[in-house]
């Protein structure tokens, strides 16, 4: 499905300069399997998750972008209150301020693909009541986070249902040398074919038809604007459904506030399937 090119919000009450969103906001710790240590992550519970003993949720783990960590998602937007108002678990897993997602072929200290896909989904199903299935698990991520979002689900499609990447470097390679990307998989002159399978467009090319619910959604004076136009063509040309969507906005946080507001919708839509 293609996407409509128009701005869209939802409403937030404000009572005295106060919102009335009731999620409880908790910090944790996850053990990180493959980095021999705990990492912090944000967790966000929906108030209907206090208000009974048995009901069970839908997950959406919500990645950071770069320079970022697991706080920047409920400090920048109103996440709490999508949260509430859709009835689902959020949680923000930290990914360290440059790791793309990766498990780093060349840093043992960077090995977040097992963290984000693996550890946090194991302790999310331990310690919450959430619906233990691919179905009622959604990626979403803005930047390096929209990259995380279809690098994770692509690969582990057993465990991710739908993923949505908000203004994503989708394409890693005309990206070189910015955002220490070549600490992670090492210099893309001396390790090209790393760098051919671990961008987000060639993962893209293995996909069959229903696998993965796909929504993108990409400024029109983004940096990124170029790379998620191609992928949205190669997903077309190969017979790929999704959803792609381009609004007036550049690179930043006052466009991640309404993109993440446009495709909460399309979330919650999947997860009742």
């Amino acid at each position: 499905m293609r996407g409509f090119l128009k701005r869209s919000c939802f409403g937030v009450f404000v009572l005295m300069g106060l919102s009335l969103h009731a999620a409880e906001i908790q910090d944790v710790k996850i053990p990180a399997s493959k980095m021999g240590r705990s990492v912090s992550a944000t967790v966000i519970l929906p108030d209907s998750y206090k208000s009974s003993s048995t009901e069970r949720f839908p997950v959406l783990y919500l990645l950071h972008g770069a320079g970022d960590s697991n706080q920047k998602w409920n400090k920048e937007t109103n996440i709490a209150e999508l949260a509430d108002q859709y009835k689902m678990i959020v949680i923000c897993p930290n990914a360290g301020r440059t790791s793309w997602y990766f498990d780093s072929p060349i840093d043992p200290k960077f090995q977040y693909e097992t963290f984000v896909a693996k550890d946090c989904v194991k302790y999310m199903d331990k310690h919450y009541r959430t619906k233990a299935d691919r179905q009622h698990r959604a990626l979403c991520g803005n930047s390096m986070g929209g990259h995380g979002a279809l690098y994770l689900a692509i690969r582990h499609l057993d465990t991710f249902a739908t993923a949505v990447s908000l203004s994503g470097g989708v394409d890693i390679r005309p990206f070189a040398g910015k955002w220490k990307i070549a600490r992670r998989l090492g210099s893309k002159k001396k390790y090209p074919e790393v760098w051919e399978k671990n961008t987000v467009i060639n993962l893209a090319k293995n996909l069959k038809k229903g696998q993965l619910a796909i929504s993108m959604d990409v400024g029109d004076h983004d940096f990124f604007l170029k790379v998620n136009r191609a992928l949205d063509k190669q997903l077309t040309k190969d017979g790929i459904k999704h959803n792609y969507e381009e609004h007036p906005g550049a690179h930043g946080w006052d466009y991640w506030r309404l993109a993440i507001k446009r495709q909460m919708p399309l979330i919650d839509k999947q997860f009742k399937k």
